[in-house]
């Protein structure tokens, strides 16, 4: 009987270890089933971080290399942007250069009018006596014109100077003696009536003379520089007339000494 009893008590307590023992497993697969949900969601979670990692880098790439463009092409427009600067102080110089150069242009043109109209007022100071058939003179295009008839200076169809005409050229003389950057032309003109004589060819021949005539007594005479005096001949072709009338020929048949500042100074300007 009280073995019986023995057996009985320690079934109940076996039982009851054995309940316990089997509530602690269940519980420790419970947390093993927790734990393996928690690594996968780890190993979920790290997948998503590498991919995500991944991304970053192909972006860090993506941004570097767009970084880098964006400094070349900074670069590349600060150096044209130098050009540009550059080629604009070059243009701004040569403007300087040659607003300098009008300026100079316009004085010394301002300073040769003013040079014409002293020698004008000269001239015409110079030939005071003389009336408007024997001479005139005028300004024209920067030049003077004085313009000597043949009853002036010579008989018809002669080249030689008579007294009345030399007296006009010394006191023209006078005055170009005291110019030394001047430029003296003296032309020969007739009228259209043709002249062959033993002297005289034709019109050329009289007008070419008669210059020279002129350039003789004004260098060898009145001791003008004969390097600033240069005659020519022009014939019948330089009418200031018409032919048909006799008052006509007697204008067409002068001698014209035409008195130009020399224009040295302006070609060098012009030639920078």
């Amino acid at each position: 009987m009280g073995a019986m009893a023995l057996i009985a008590l320690s079934g109940c307590v076996s039982q009851k270890k054995y309940m316990i023992a089997e509530s602690g497993r269940l519980d420790a697969l419970s947390q093993v089933a927790a734990l393996e949900g928690k690594l996968e969601d780890c190993y979920s979670n790290s997948d998503q971080l590498s991919q995500r990692l991944t991304q970053l880098l192909k972006d860090t790439t993506r941004l570097g290399s767009e970084l880098r463009n964006y400094k070349s092409l900074l670069n590349s427009n600060l150096g044209e942007q130098d050009k540009l600067n550059a080629l604009l102080g070059e243009k701004m110089k040569e403007l300087e250069e040659r607003e300098q150069t009008i300026n100079e242009l316009q004085d010394m043109i301002a300073s040769q009018q003013r040079r014409v109209q002293e020698i004008l007022g000269s001239v015409k100071d110079a030939l005071l006596g003389f009336s408007n058939d024997e001479l005139t003179i005028s300004e024209k295009d920067g030049k003077i014109y004085i313009a000597m008839s043949d009853k002036l200076l010579f008989t018809s169809g002669s080249a030689k100077v008579d007294k009345r005409g030399e007296q006009a050229l010394a006191q023209l003389a006078e005055v170009l003696n005291k110019q030394t950057d001047i430029d003296i032309s003296i032309e020969g003109h007739t009228d259209s009536k043709p002249i062959h004589t033993a002297q005289f060819s034709d019109n050329w021949d009289l007008s070419v003379i008669r210059a020279t005539s002129v350039v003789r007594i004004l260098t060898q005479k009145y001791n003008v520089n004969p390097l600033q005096i240069q005659p020519s001949g022009r014939g019948e072709f330089m009418p200031v007339a018409d032919n048909e009338s006799a008052e006509g020929r007697a204008k067409n048949r002068r001698t014209e000494i035409i008195i130009a500042p020399k224009l040295d100074k302006l070609y060098q300007i012009l030639q920078q």
